[in-house]
């Protein structure tokens, strides 16, 4: 699909979609659990990721709805997005078996 390398927060917003459509606060949440806390989303960064994940066909909007007066949207993963998701975590999977073998071999030597 493509040989370009996804960042961080496009990885795990891509991952908070992976299993089931959800709008903006339970998107921040996911991340949240996702990087065992390491990574909080502000509100801004996450809009103007979705926005960019929009533009870029690798999620659209699953429903809108209105909630005490506000659009709410939920996002969800479309077959690119899922590619994508699926061809970076493979890339990230080759790299840490490869870590793991080199650990393994400088036991050894060590």
């Amino acid at each position: 699909m493509s040989n370009r390398v996804v960042q961080e927060p496009t990885l795990l917003l891509l991952t908070a979609l992976a299993d089931a459509p959800r709008h903006g606060y339970a998107i921040m949440q996911e991340v949240q659990m996702i990087s065992q806390g390491r990574v909080k989303m502000r509100t801004g960064t996450l809009y103007g990721a979705l926005d960019r994940l929009l533009g870029q066909g690798l999620i659209d909007v699953h429903e809108e709805t209105v909630v005490d007066g506000r659009a709410r949207r939920t996002y969800a993963l479309t077959k690119d997005g899922r590619a994508v998701l699926a061809e970076e975590t493979e890339r990230l999977a080759a790299t840490a078996r490869e870590a793991v073998r080199r650990l393994r071999l400088g036991e050894v030597t060590a």
